[in-house]
């Protein structure tokens, strides 16, 4: 296999021309393979190999840097720099990410896994670049659905600024390729970026300048010249922010690529080049269904259809289920996603409600503002996004909506250990960023049934609030404890004397396990779920205080800002006799992983948190 030569960056330029195809399908079939395996992003990273390989013919790596926005389609480069024994242990715990990681290697320029970022960290190597006067290429490779982030159109307005070579490729897998455009458009790249077309340019401008009137005779020529180039090329909106646009391009023709790579290259000045590719390419069922192959399952490589099969419902589908029967109920609910429809569970509410149901892209900042707008006019929006997302609007949650006191609702998904997608996708900052929000209240369900209380009760109220849920298969267990949510108030499960658990959300359940063996080993304990994170039940907790010697606070949080420390805190100031034990994340980044050993290693499993609690208490 030619992909056995490639141990290091730049080996596939000892490949010959004629081999480039094979050692493209060659790649396809190992991600295939691979991925069927051990699970991943297959459709985007099957429509980037021809765009990957051209990258790395035409750059020396890793003096040139290539930023991935988002990087979930970095799999090929991976291959290309010598990592592919890594694949076996692809997004395992201790194995290899599926994201760029600049600890992996030298060749991942800039850790990345959110969208729209890349054009702005690529202008912060260039100026690196420029100020030290070193002269290596900086490339920022960004998808056409990432370009809806706004970030990326701060950078792109920053980056027509620039004076100095600067190559943005906008990855297309969305838009087909016009030949009528595409000829005429190749034509006029091919003229702008030839030397001798750039030196007469360059020549007659600086001519005419010093000449009298000059500068007004330059200004008309420039306009004329747009005039022109608005008929044929279709990039005028990058050309009018100062970017020269090349494209559309064959983004599986690897020596098209690789010549307007190096044509780009030469340019003194921001180039986009608008590369059109095919999502899934090579793989039938990905090809088809690309959004199904976009964060994919093992699979069976014959049907596409995942191994395992389909398991019990969860928190998204009864959050899904849920948004129907409120839709039904009161018209005023509205739906908003940031281009999550599937993930969130919001493709039902799209189809039964098309009106009602708005996807602003990938542009969580405004989502959330627009969300306080539609509430301002009377409506009661529910913005239902991933907690790792909601990280991006901060301040529009604070801003827009919570200073106002707005009637939004945040449906979190994917709060807490998220599991292979690692450091970026960790949902285990939302209950400290949101307590620190004045206004702002937050829930958290126990389990399924809890879930759809808590969305009731959240559209009823009157004011901003979030409803935090974790990622996979909802829990179905104390069903019969089911007492109707109050404002500010904890649920009794169990009520015995001197250990209370207090906890939240997807902890109960863990605090279930503790609970029970601690039992079996002759303690008395309680167990709470708090329910609420804000505003803490104070009254609860005063009461626990007069018979319970130890109150273990458990969360799926960092424990910097969570509810733990706000009990603590509330017991502190009151001196009161109880001791407060904070079970939570630690204060640091949680690595990709299965997210029950990554409970284990951040010592939230119930085996490390009842080891925990009988030390403690032995200790009082």
């Amino acid at each position: 296999m030619l992909l056995d030569f490639i141990k290091k960056p730049n080996d596939i330029k000892k490949i010959e021309p004629q081999n480039y195809d094979k050692l493209a399908k060659e790649i396809r079939e190992f991600l295939i393979h691979s991925i069927s395996e051990t699970g991943g992003h297959l459709g985007s990273n099957l429509g980037v190999v021809e765009l990957t390989m051209a990258l790395h013919l035409a750059l020396d790596l890793p003096k040139d840097k290539i930023v991935w926005d988002v990087g979930h389609q970095s799999y090929t480069h991976k291959l290309l720099t010598g990592r592919k024994d890594g694949f076996h242990n692809l997004r395992k715990y201790g194995g290899m990410s599926g994201f760029p990681k600049r600890c992996e290697s030298e060749c991942d320029s800039f850790d990345t896994g959110h969208s729209s970022t890349s054009i702005s960290a690529g202008l912060g190597f260039v100026k690196a670049r420029d100020i030290k006067g070193e002269d290596n290429c900086v490339v920022s490779v960004i998808g056409d659905g990432s370009l809806t982030g706004g970030m990326a159109y701060e950078a792109l307005n920053n980056a027509g600024r620039i004076d100095s070579n600067f190559i943005i490729i906008l990855n297309d897998n969305n838009m087909s390729i016009s030949e009528n455009v595409g000829g005429m458009s190749k034509y006029l790249n091919n003229i702008r970026t030839a030397d001798n077309y750039r030196n007469t340019k360059d020549g007659i401008y600086s001519s005419l300048l010093k000449r009298k009137h000059g500068k007004e005779i330059v200004d008309i020529i420039r306009k004329a010249k747009s005039s022109v180039k608005q008929l044929f090329v279709p990039g005028m909106l990058f050309e009018h922010m100062g970017i020269t646009y090349l494209g559309p391009v064959d983004g599986h023709d690897i020596g098209g690529l690789v010549t307007v790579i190096n044509e780009a290259k030469r340019c003194k000045s921001a180039v986009l080049i608008h590369v059109v590719t095919q999502k899934g390419k090579g793989f039938e069922p990905a090809e088809k269904h690309p959004a199904r192959f976009h964060g994919a399952e093992p699979f069976d490589i014959e049907t596409g259809v995942p191994k395992k099969l389909k398991p019990k419902a969860n928190y998204t589908d009864v959050f899904s289920t849920v948004m129907i029967k409120l839709a039904r109920r009161n018209p005023d609910v509205v739906a908003i996603t940031a281009a999550m429809p599937d993930g969130t569970g919001l493709k039902r509410f799209r189809n039964l409600y098309p009106d009602r149901f708005f996807d602003v892209g990938i542009a969580e900042q405004h989502a959330v503002t627009f969300a306080a707008g539609l509430a301002a006019g009377g409506l009661k929006p529910i913005v239902a996004i991933y907690s790792s997302f909601l990280q991006r609007a901060y301040d529009q949650v604070l801003h827009d909506v919570c200073i106002q006191n707005l009637p939004v609702v945040f449906a979190i998904d994917r709060a807490g250990l998220v599991g292979s997608d690692g450091e970026t996708h960790q949902g285990i900052f939302d209950l400290s960023f949101l307590s620190s929000i004045p206004n702002m209240q937050i829930m958290a369900p126990k389990n399924k049934w809890e879930l759809s209380d808590m969305m009731k009760f959240a559209v009823a109220f009157n004011g901003p609030i979030a409803v935090r849920y974790p990622r996979g298969e909802a829990y179905d267990g104390l069903e019969e404890f089911r007492s109707p949510v109050e404002y500010g108030k904890s649920e009794m499960i169990y009520e015995e004397q001197d250990i209370a658990l207090l906890a939240v959300g997807s902890m109960v359940k863990t605090a279930e396990e503790v609970r029970n063996a601690l039992k079996e080993n002759g303690y008395s304990c309680t167990l709470v779920n708090a329910r609420f994170v804000k505003p803490i039940d104070e009254e609860n907790i005063l009461s626990l205080c007069k018979n319970h010697k130890l109150l273990v606070t458990m969360e799926e949080n960092v424990a910097s800002g969570g509810y733990g420390e706000k009990v603590r805190t509330f017991v502190d100031e009151r001196e009161l006799s109880a001791e407060v034990l904070t079970i939570a994340i630690p204060d640091e980044y949680v690595e990709h992983g299965n997210v029950d050993i990554l409970k284990k290693e951040v010592g939230i499993d119930a085996k490390t948190i009842t080891e925990k609690v009988r030390k403690i208490y032995a200790e009082l």
